[in-house]
């Protein structure tokens, strides 16, 4: 298993389908290795998107707010639906099972709720129109290579 998630920064690789033509060895795994393996994926194959990590409460509620745009994506976790009330710019969202595949993919413009997909553990969100560019699609698999965290807040006593 990946473990618990931390805020931070990563990199998202597109590595197949659940057909098994493109992500075969990957499924067979399961999520267990799936930092390693981006670093073993063929440029070919995936391309290293820059990610977001939102893990903490604080940082999943802010997600995209007050952002006029994002370069790369954002990924929240656990999540399994989100909104776009007072956002400046349409998204896309697709919400990911456990073992990191693509349950639902939709565009949601601003001032929109979108549907908890009960299935959903994760919520990857990017520009509208940037998900369908890096083939994130239904069935899709896609691995995140974690960077760093950030450091956690001093506790105050």
């Amino acid at each position: 298993m990946v473990g618990r998630w931390r805020d931070g920064t990563g990199t998202l690789h597109v590595v197949g389908g659940a057909d098994g033509a493109d992500g075969a060895e990957e499924d067979r795994e399961g999520a267990e290795g799936s930092a390693g393996r981006a670093a073993g994926l063929s440029a070919g194959r995936a391309a290293g998107i820059p990610l977001t990590i939102a893990a903490s409460y604080r940082a999943r509620a802010r997600g995209l707010l007050g952002r006029n745009g994002l370069t790369g994506a954002l990924l929240l976790t656990p999540a399994s639906g989100v909104h776009t009330f007072r956002m400046r710019f349409a998204i896309d969202v697709a919400y990911l099972d456990r073992r990191l595949t693509v349950v639902d993919v939709h565009t949601l413009r601003p001032g929109r709720l979108g549907r908890p997909r009960l299935r959903s553990r994760h919520v990857l969100e990017a520009e509208a129109g940037a998900l369908e560019r890096w083939g994130v699609r239904r069935g899709v698999r896609v691995v995140i290579a974690p960077g760093p965290s950030t450091p956690p807040p001093p506790s105050v006593r």
